[in-house]
């Protein structure tokens, strides 16, 4: 591809500012967590059987407790009047750094796997693949665990734990599971919008009525027991989920010999045939059927989040939109309609659903690889070997759109003061959108360099993109 006679993208950046409508400002709702049941007596804790006391069982290994008699637990638990909230201090978490994370990482216990339908990110969490609890630094997997949601938790998005392969090898002890519910604070539990516990079983059923004083009534409604894949599939499709072979055979298990083909199922709304199909399908039968490069859904979306009134929504692109209100417009795109929006979350997500349901992604599967390699690059020649990748060896198509959204999204880092939204944060977002390997599905090890490489081009747009 040549140059196409790009020159720099002009970016004033002495113009006047929008104006302030900090008064209209959509400010984040207020805490979830509900802590009023922390300043119970002990005496009215030790009331219901909920509560733990430490010296006596915390400390015991949980393969101490069978799931068939978890009775025992229970009664372990309220030997004495000690609730969590009267739990002797633990360890400080340990501060590693991401190298330290290695030894842990490489299971693959934990993985993020973009955004499910209404924009929250979706994080997995696979008790089959915990290692042996004597192989097992805890205090490093929990600094591990922490480190992954500090990207993410600022954020909406989904926890999907998938229970089964937890044996008595691989239990961490009932100390360690107290440990890790403290160091989840507030933080980690106000955007949590759905925890979904796959598979579950008595004894993590007995485990969450444990933490209940713990747990806000707003907290419980978020927790979702899960006793299938098909039930879990109406929750989030099962195809944008790597799920572990033995969790499938499991599955086929209680499903009575009948296994579930992920790639099965999928978001039925769309309907490729269509001609005036805007999501699920390739750029090239965009400009085919309307005649234009930019789908007419991406201009509508930019056109509205453009107005300052929606520049200036704290948290936009990290928060979740009605489901419902999201799949009717999707819908009426998909049939070449004109959308009617009424909050910026809207057009949000569906800005992020256009990207992320392209046939091809928007870097292409061709750059991927490039992509990946950005951190090894020298830091002298990264601006270079970004705009050669861009500049040359992006379609023309691809990157006429990608301009499109890269320049509107610094319009949005302008407003970083009252949306909060900087370059870090939106490439966190829109990093996993753009870019995806067609033969390996997402993982936290290729979502670094993706979202470093997203940031770059956001915090010098004006250098590399040309008009």
């Amino acid at each position: 591809m040549d140059n196409k006679n790009k020159q720099p993208l002009n970016v004033n950046l002495d113009d006047e500012p929008y104006p302030s409508l900090s008064d209209y400002h959509d400010y984040e709702p207020n805490l979830e967590f509900d802590d009023s049941e922390l300043h119970q007596s002990p005496d009215d804790i030790a009331q219901s059987i909920e509560f733990i006391e430490i010296e006596s069982c915390a400390t015991a290994p949980v393969e101490d407790f069978p799931e068939e008699n978890f009775e025992d637990l229970a009664e372990a638990c309220e030997e004495n009047s000690y609730s969590l909230m009267y739990c002797p201090s633990y360890p400080a978490v340990d501060d590693s750094t991401t190298d330290k994370f290695a030894d842990i990482a490489k299971y693959g216990i934990v993985d993020v796997k973009g955004d499910d339908s209404v924009g929250r990110k979706i994080i997995v969490v696979y008790a089959c693949k915990l290692p042996p609890v004597k192989e097992t630094n805890h205090s490093l997997l929990l600094s591990y665990l922490i480190s992954t949601l500090d990207k993410y938790v600022e954020q909406d998005y989904s926890l999907v734990y998938f229970h089964y392969g937890l044996t008595s090898k691989n239990k961490p002890s009932l100390s360690w599971i107290v440990q890790a519910y403290k160091a989840f604070d507030r933080k980690y539990k106000k955007n949590l919008k759905a925890l979904y516990l796959v598979h579950p079983t008595n004894f993590l059923k007995i485990v969450s009525q444990i933490f209940r004083p713990l747990i806000s009534a707003k907290f419980g409604r978020k927790l979702n027991y899960i006793s299938t894949l098909a039930e879990l599939n109406d929750e989030i499709p099962l195809d944008k989920l790597d799920i572990p072979q033995e969790v499938k055979q499991h599955d086929k298990s209680l499903s009575g010999g009948s296994a579930v083909d992920p790639t099965a199922f999928g978001n039925l709304s769309i309907v490729p045939s269509l001609p005036t199909q805007q999501f699920g399908v390739y750029l090239t039968d965009i400009k085919k059927n309307y005649g234009l490069v930019i789908a007419p859904v991406v201009r509508q979306c930019v056109e509205y989040l453009d107005q300052p009134d929606a520049l200036e929504t704290e948290g936009i692109f990290r928060r979740s939109a009605n489901a419902l209100k999201v799949k009717h417009l999707k819908d009426l795109a998909n049939l070449g309609k004109p959308l009617n929006m009424e909050d910026p979350h809207e057009a949000a997500v569906l800005l992020k659903t256009f990207l992320r349901e392209l046939k091809e992604p928007l870097l292409t599967y061709e750059l991927y690889d490039e992509i990946m390699q950005f951190q090894c690059w020298d830091k002298d020649e990264l601006l270079r070997q970004v705009q050669i990748l861009i500049m040359e060896k992006l379609p023309e198509d691809n990157y006429t759109v990608l301009k499109y959204i890269i320049s509107f999204l610094s319009r949005v880092m302008e407003r970083q003061d009252l949306n909060k939204m900087n370059a870090q944060n939106l490439a966190v977002v829109f990093g996993p959108n753009l870019v995806w390997s067609d033969n390996v599905s997402m993982s936290l090890v290729a979502i670094g360099p993706i979202n470093m490489f997203t940031q770059f081009l956001l915090q010098n747009h004006n250098k590399i993109f040309m008009v």
